[in-house]
């Protein structure tokens, strides 16, 4: 996945560059205050797609967030200089199919409680076989730039939001409360 090209489309206010991972920076300059608040958005925390109607036995694929975590720094008057990383767990259900299918999902940085200031989506690839129904994928977003107007705005000041990229139908589907569980995975 080429996170450079993605990023491109917000790199006036938001930077997002390399797969390297969380934590890999050295600083020995202090953050004057907490980092941005960083949630996975309920109804976009799930995906399932499905091959008919919206019953167990029709699910092609499903896809949830299963964790996410933040790094940042930042001094005197700099922007946040934030990193990200994503636990994503993927399945294929009884209709889907062997082989590659690409998911996507969003990375939003907003001012707490207010507007999106910037949004990007990215894609993840999930590799199924007949053995391999479950993946698992970690996705590291090593670079998110965010101003601030001066060394008094803290970083408490903005959310970074996670979440699938869905249709209509799917964050209807998650807002109904509905789940559907395979019972013979643990």
């Amino acid at each position: 996945m080429n996170k450079l090209l993605a990023g491109a489309l917000i790199a006036a206010v938001v930077g997002v560059a390399g797969c390297s991972g969380l934590g890999k920076k050295a600083s020995t300059e202090k953050n004057p205050a907490p980092c941005p608040n960083i949630v996975v958005l309920l109804d976009a925390s799930r995906i399932l797609e499905f091959d008919g109607e919206e019953r167990l036995e029709d699910i092609a694929y499903t896809g949830e967030i299963t964790n996410v975590e933040i790094g940042c720094r930042y001094v005197e008057d700099k922007p946040i200089d934030a990193e990200i990383s994503i636990d994503l767990a993927f399945g294929k259900g009884p209709k889907g199919q062997n082989g590659d299918k690409v998911f996507k999902y969003f990375v939003a940085v907003t001012r707490k409680d207010l507007e999106v200031i910037a949004k990007t989506e990215f894609l993840v690839q999930a590799k199924f076989t007949d053995k391999n129904i479950i993946v698992v994928k970690k996705e590291d977003i090593d670079k998110i730039i965010i101003p601030r107007a001066g060394e008094h705005i803290a970083g408490s000041n903005f959310e970074i939001i996670v979440g699938f990229s869905l249709s209509r139908d799917q964050i209807i589907f998650n807002r109904s409360g509905k789940s559907l569980k395979f019972p013979n995975l643990k």
